[in-house]
């Protein structure tokens, strides 16, 4: 890809790294990353167990061309699991030069299940800035009813609602006593194995929804949106249905290619998968004895 110009609306297959590298400076308005973890997963072409100095200086690699290609005002977002994220969130913002607005903690059920250590059920997601006095933030794009309104009919309540707080819950219905439908938390659900937006060939897809706050609060219509590992295409999906232009790399050419035909089905406009509230789990009916 020539230096001239920036392509938009297009995944490439190859390389994230050579492929940012052929791209000018200071063009990209808003970058989501889910990177592999490091943690042995089996990908089909990336091997995901280097040693952690390794992993940190190709984090570091990857980390240094996404930055160079955000505007000034552009916006970061970097999804990880546990082993790297306190590494990760040093290295972004004392090597990398970018701010850390919020560390949102993203909750979810049927997590990795673990025999002698507690069983994990969420992941990091950092949200950084270029420049601190200056970024996108669309704070009316994802408000919430506060409990003011929904709860206690307060006359003082902002009509606006409020901005969500920082963890995000996934399955309220688990825990009844803490998180109530009408509270201000933000619902999204996991893509489960039986969801239909599930993909069936990436074993690590995020959310539409997820995806979906992120785009609306730090872009706005006709940004270009970067994700230097696209997987199975959410980002690009997302960005495509909220009438953002996109640009994503992808090392697996299966993964490019199927990616490819889901936003080929995809129209600027189109809703986003799974709901912002999740399906409450019904309770199960009681059944009198049988009278014997």
């Amino acid at each position: 890809m020539p230096r001239t110009g920036t392509p938009a609306d297009l995944l490439v297959p190859g390389d994230c790294v050579e492929g940012m590298r052929s791209l000018p400076a200071g063009v990209v308005d808003l970058a989501f990353a889910d990177p592999p973890f490091n943690i042995g997963y089996e990908y089909d072409v990336y091997k995901d167990a280097r040693k952690a100095d390794e992993y940190l200086e190709w984090s570091l690699a990857w980390g240094r061309e996404a930055v160079r290609l955000l505007k000034p005002a552009g916006s970061f977002w970097l999804a990880i699991g546990d082993e790297f994220a306190a590494e990760l969130k040093v290295l972004f913002h004392r090597e990398l030069g970018l701010h850390l607005r919020n560390w949102v903690i993203w909750y979810y059920t049927f997590g990795v299940h673990c025999s002698r250590k507690f069983a994990r059920s969420h992941a990091h997601l950092f949200y950084f800035v270029k420049d601190p006095k200056r970024f996108t933030f669309n704070d009316q794009a994802v408000r919430v009813p506060s409990a003011r309104q929904l709860v206690y009919a307060d006359r003082r309540a902002n009509p606006r609602g409020r901005l969500p707080d920082d963890t995000w819950i996934l399955r309220p219905q688990d825990v009844p006593d803490g998180f109530q439908p009408a509270t201000d938390t933000w619902y999204v659900p996991r893509v489960c194995g039986t969801f239909k937006e599930r993909a069936g060939w990436h074993g690590c897809q995020m959310p539409e929804q997820i995806l979906g706050r992120i785009i609306r609060a730090c872009s706005d219509e006709g940004d270009l949106v970067l994700d230097p590992f696209a997987g199975s295409g959410t980002t690009l999906a997302a960005s495509r249905k909220l009438n953002r232009r996109y640009l994503g790399f992808e090392l697996s050419p299966e993964y490019a290619s199927r990616a490819e035909s889901r936003l080929a089905s995809i129209r600027p406009g189109d809703p986003l998968e799974g709901g912002e509230v999740p399906h409450v789990t019904p309770k199960r009916a009681r059944v009198s004895p049988t009278p014997t």
